[in-house]
């Protein structure tokens, strides 16, 4: 069995030079697929479910290819990587909708600790207990897919001693999400967050990990992880989906691996471990001390991930995607863009140096992809 998985892809528009510029209003207004964020300063994709990795890797690159020539229609854009307003622009909003309600209500209470950019992760499951088994188990080792995706050290051009800026100030809404123990637990809060104002609607739900579905929190069909950085490479990113899915085909098929039995922490004591973990990996992601839901050992977040790939390696390698897991090796090898955009930092790279490099090597990459992978699909 492989699951269907789809992608929102939230990317900054802006210069070559790493100026951030708000396009969103014009992109929504003449591209099909694209969706505003109440800030106009990035804007956001979708790709279609599928259980094929060759696929998603095709729509991944495909409406970037599509942005990129509609920018350099509008004047000399680009896409910008990273999770944050990394050069400058914190200090204000610009709305992308000003007429919108919603909105209002998030510029006025968040401010610019919204406005990021990120990757969330959907994969479908069926079965509502599954899901909510599947979303306790994710939900504590949500840390270590940050972890592996932290791409945002710097804000307004200067480091701010995260990895994950974008994490380390986001806004997690409501301030106490518990772990539900049952769809009906689920359903039950909601209805409760929706009534007393903490939520403002189903959407406003912001935590590492949700369920997800069309009419929620009744109909859902779908683990959505929140916690990603963005990542601007498809090939890294496809692999944190596969540790993702091997992780959820073991929990889907293993229901002792649920932390509601298989721990010695309290659910209370579960979510106050794993919100410690959250700050130490929005801190320093893959060299992060964190400590082990099961037993409370402390583990670097590398150590944890590569323990975790080798329990489901066979897992992907069964259900024939194991050569889009493996590229987690370079990852933890070499760092996240995180780690690398700070390496050249204390080399005496200036911040903006390194966002304009990587501009281009993200390009580039795009390119390479295409014309090697992905040339007879995108034509």
């Amino acid at each position: 069995m492989v699951l269907s998985k789809g992608f929102e892809i939230e990317m900054y528009t802006g210069t070559p030079q790493g100026e951030i510029v708000g396009l969103s209003d014009k992109i929504v207004a003449d591209l099909d697929g694209f969706m505003r964020e109440p800030d106009s300063r990035n804007v956001e994709y979708i790709t279609k479910p599928s259980t094929s990795y060759e696929n998603l890797l095709c729509a991944l690159l495909y409406p970037r290819r599509e942005l990129r020539k509609y920018l350099q229609r509008l004047g000399n854009y680009t896409l910008i990587p990273g999770s944050t307003l990394s050069l400058s622009g914190g200090d204000r909003f610009f709305r992308s909708d000003p007429t919108n309600p919603y909105h209002d209500y998030i510029e006025q209470t968040y401010g610019t600790n919204v406005v990021t950019a990120s990757v969330h992760i959907n994969v479908g499951i069926s079965d509502p207990e599954i899901l909510m088994r599947a979303c306790r188990l994710i939900r504590l080792e949500a840390p270590l897919y940050l972890a592996l995706s932290a791409s945002s050290p710097f804000f307004n051009g200067k480091t701010t001693g995260y990895h994950s800026t974008r994490w380390g100030v986001f806004p997690q809404t409501p301030a106490y999400v518990p772990l539900f123990t049952s769809h009906a637990h689920h359903i039950q809060w909601v209805e409760e967050q929706l009534v007393a104002g903490t939520m403002q609607n189903v959407r406003h739900l912001w935590v590492s990990v949700r369920p997800n579905g069309d009419r929620r929190p009744y109909d859902l069909n779908r683990l959505e992880l929140r916690i990603c950085d963005l990542v601007t490479d498809p090939i890294a990113l496809l692999a944190i989906t596969a540790l993702l899915e091997a992780r959820l085909l073991q929990v889907i098929n293993n229901p002792d691996l649920d932390p509601l039995t298989n721990s010695s922490f309290s659910p209370e004591e579960l979510i106050a471990l794993t919100t410690n973990n959250e700050i130490a990996a929005a801190s320093a992601s893959l060299d992060a001390q964190m400590q082990h839901w099961q037993d409370g050992r402390t583990i670097l977040a590398r150590d944890w991930i590569a323990e975790i790939y080798q329990e489901v390696w066979a897992i992907a390698k069964q259900q024939g995607f194991s050569c889009f897991l493996s590229p987690l090796h370079k990852i933890l090898r070499e760092g996240n863009e995180a780690q690398q955009w700070l390496q050249l930092h204390s080399v005496g790279f200036d911040s903006q140096r390194v966002i304009t490099q990587a501009i281009v090597a993200t390009q580039e990459r795009e390119m390479e992809l295409e014309n090697k992978l992905c040339s007879s699909l995108l034509a």
